[in-house]
């Protein structure tokens, strides 16, 4: 799992709901005087809420254009311009949305949400040393979020910076012990760092975590069939691509950070008959979509 998403945290991170009150309170005022600049700030606010509740429930293409315009009608809301720049990302627009976060941050430079959000969208864009940028200073404003250090550990990774890696992923796990993922990533670093009896324990102390979780599943079966365990590798592997079967697909595990030497031993292990046998019969019972 290369990621946690965190852009979606924007809404509990920069205090949306004080400003729906404030908004709301308005509109439930009787008297509407002539449209002054206060007043269409209020509306912007307004549509600020709608804009961010529509977001909660990932309506995206409905929350934009109210976004955009509370944009224009409360320019000065920094909270605004980062939700705005937040569903630019989420629609895959990279440098709209990075724009409208660095017009966020201007506006208000000591808000961490920004910079884990801008942090995010750097990554997205594979920008990683910007990411690290980002998510440090991030991080001195408030060190006690745990997915944006798995996050950093995620950038240092893809800069090679591996031991810098490992201690993020394990910080992130020291604040949420529930987070399998990041115990998971020090497992596919140290595989590659050609540690493989540390990566088992690491994968296993994951599917400690959750017994469901495919990754770790698929990840110590690989690593058990390169040192001969046969019997359990392939019972393991069977498992993890019954509960999910992307996980045999090469470039899914390359965005989920799986370095060369997992990837070469992976490839050995899929065309194992008794795993090619399961293959077929995960792709035999996948959905058929339906006809447009």
């Amino acid at each position: 799992m290369r990621n946690r998403t965190l852009i979606l945290s924007v809404i509990l991170t920069l205090s949306w709901w004080n400003l729906a009150q404030s908004a709301r309170g308005q509109a439930l005022v009787p008297y509407t005087p002539p449209l002054d600049s206060e007043q269409l700030k209020q509306t912007g606010l307004g549509l600020l809420e709608e804009a961010a509740q529509l977001t909660r429930f990932q309506q995206y293409q409905l929350a934009l254009p109210r976004a955009e315009l509370a944009t224009q009608l409360a320019p000065d809301s920094y909270q605004a311009w980062a939700l705005l720049g937040s569903l630019y990302l989420q629609l895959d627009k990279l440098d709209q949305g990075i724009e409208f976060l660095q017009k966020a941050k201007s506006l208000e430079p000591k808000d961490p949400g920004i910079q884990f959000i801008l942090g995010e969208a750097y990554f997205k864009k594979g920008d990683y040393q910007k990411s690290v940028q980002s998510l440090e200073a991030a991080l001195k404003l408030d060190p006690k979020v745990p997915g944006a250090l798995f996050d950093l550990g995620n950038a240092y990774y893809m800069l090679g910076r591996l031991d810098q890696a490992i201690l993020q992923y394990e910080k992130a796990f020291a604040q949420e012990s529930s987070l399998w993922p990041a115990i998971n990533n020090v497992g596919l670093v140290k595989y590659e760092q050609g540690e493989i009896d540390t990566a088992i324990v690491k994968w296993r102390q994951a599917i400690k975590i959750d017994p469901k979780a495919a990754e770790p599943l698929l990840a110590l079966a690989v690593a058990l069939y390169t040192k001969g365990e046969a019997a359990e590798a392939l019972s393991l592997g069977e498992t993890a691509l019954r509960l999910d079967g992307r996980y045999a697909n090469s470039d899914y595990l390359k965005e989920n950070l799986w370095g060369d030497r997992l990837l070469k031993d992976t490839q050995k292990f899929l065309a194992n008959p008794q795993i090619q046998k399961v293959l077929v019969e995960v792709k035999d019972t996948q959905p058929t979509p339906p006809s447009p």
